[in-house]
């Protein structure tokens, strides 16, 4: 199928007035072409006029969580803007459902599709699949495991945990620590993980801090979450210094459990994603840190390599990641930590929460 070339937005207006003003100052005089190769000349013109634009398939697994709205929206947006279009499907934490509804874009003949993998062993599969249509395929946030994909666009993963890592012991050097991590299953988890203990490993050596407690959570749910710390806090009698939970959503959970047992706000919290939820915690003094990874840069970044990936365009990163297959061509993003000192400067000045939201006010 031929498809359009991206044209400048800018570009195309300069074009239109020129063919307005002139329509508007000329009386009409129909032209026809003198010769053959005139008219293959205008049948030419009017092929690429009417060319048909990319289709991107966007396959998600959840948008249980907050963060994944603005993902799917931003993703969308910033398609449109560049002159494609996406199909978006959404698995709702199921891998046989994501594995269907990513073999119905394929034989819908999307010219990319772009992955954010519930499971990152099963979705390889998926990429199998998609290279025997010819079909390239870009992971997004998630790292597909055991699988040749053509490019991987995400924050560094590692160093978030390394962020979340380095807030708590400036702040509890000492003391028993919990691990609350996400879903094993997702690549991320583990990379979060391995940033976090990359930082608490000379501390432990050191016998200064203790890890009590350490489990993953399945499906990245609170409720697991919440479970978990509950496990953690009676096999502990309580004495907990300090938690590191692998998003904002399982930090919330951790904190539920923290205030049946009366410790919300004496134990220190750090999550990840930047949730509202979290960001009000963070002013109330339940959760001490988060971490901000602009949504906004990471869509639209995905998205303009999608397109190139459509355009045949050969991407050349200064990242690679290893997926247990192949070295993956990556662009890792840069995360920022955020506390309340800096919450103004960071979340509610890009915009992304609004300060009468995040400081709970009537927004008057």
């Amino acid at each position: 199928m031929v498809k359009s070339i991206r044209f400048s937005i800018g570009i195309l207006v300069q074009v239109l007035a020129l063919i307005c003003l002139s329509a508007c100052q000329s009386p009409r005089v129909d032209v026809l072409p003198s010769s053959e190769k005139e008219i293959d000349i205008v049948k030419e013109q009017e092929e690429t006029i009417n060319l048909e634009p990319f289709r991107i398939g966007f396959s998600m697994d959840t948008l249980e969580e907050e963060r994944w709205y603005r993902d799917r929206d931003l993703f969308k947006e910033a398609i449109e803007i560049l002159g494609a279009e996406v199909e978006i499907t959404t698995a709702n934490v199921d891998d046989t459902i994501q594995v269907y509804q990513a073999e119905t874009l394929i034989s819908q003949g999307v010219d990319v599709l772009v992955l954010v993998p519930n499971n990152a062993e099963a979705t390889a599969a998926i990429v199998n699949k998609a290279h025997m249509s010819g079909i390239k395929v870009l992971s997004y946030d998630r790292l597909v495991k055991n699988a040749d994909i053509d490019l991987y666009v995400s924050f560094d993963n590692e160093e978030v945990g390394k962020l979340q890592a380095k807030a708590l012991t400036s702040i509890v050097p000492s003391g028993n620590y919990v691990y609350i991590g996400g879903a094993s299953t997702d690549y991320n988890a583990h990379l979060l993980k391995k940033g976090v203990f990359d930082v608490l490993k000379p501390f432990i050596q050191k016998g200064d801090i203790t890890v009590v407690y350490d489990q993953w959570t399945d499906d990245w749910e609170p409720e697991h979450a919440y479970t978990n710390m509950l496990a953690a806090l009676e096999a502990n009698g309580g004495e907990i210094d300090a938690v590191i939970a692998a998003n904002d959503a399982t930090a919330g959970g951790v904190i539920q459990a923290l205030e049946q047992w009366g410790l919300a706000g004496e134990v220190a919290v750090a999550g990840q994603d930047a949730d509202l939820a979290a960001a009000q915690r963070i002013i109330e003094g339940t959760q001490t840190m988060t971490v901000y990874k602009p949504i906004p840069i990471l869509a639209y970044e995905a998205a303009e390599l999608a397109l190139q990936l459509a355009e045949g365009t050969k991407i050349v990163t200064d990242e690679k990641v290893n997926n247990g297959k192949i070295e993956v061509p990556a662009v890792l993003l840069e995360p920022i930590a955020v506390n309340r000192n800096n919450m103004e400067a960071t979340i509610i000045a890009d915009g992304f929460h609004q300060k009468h939201e995040v400081f709970m006010e009537s927004g008057e």
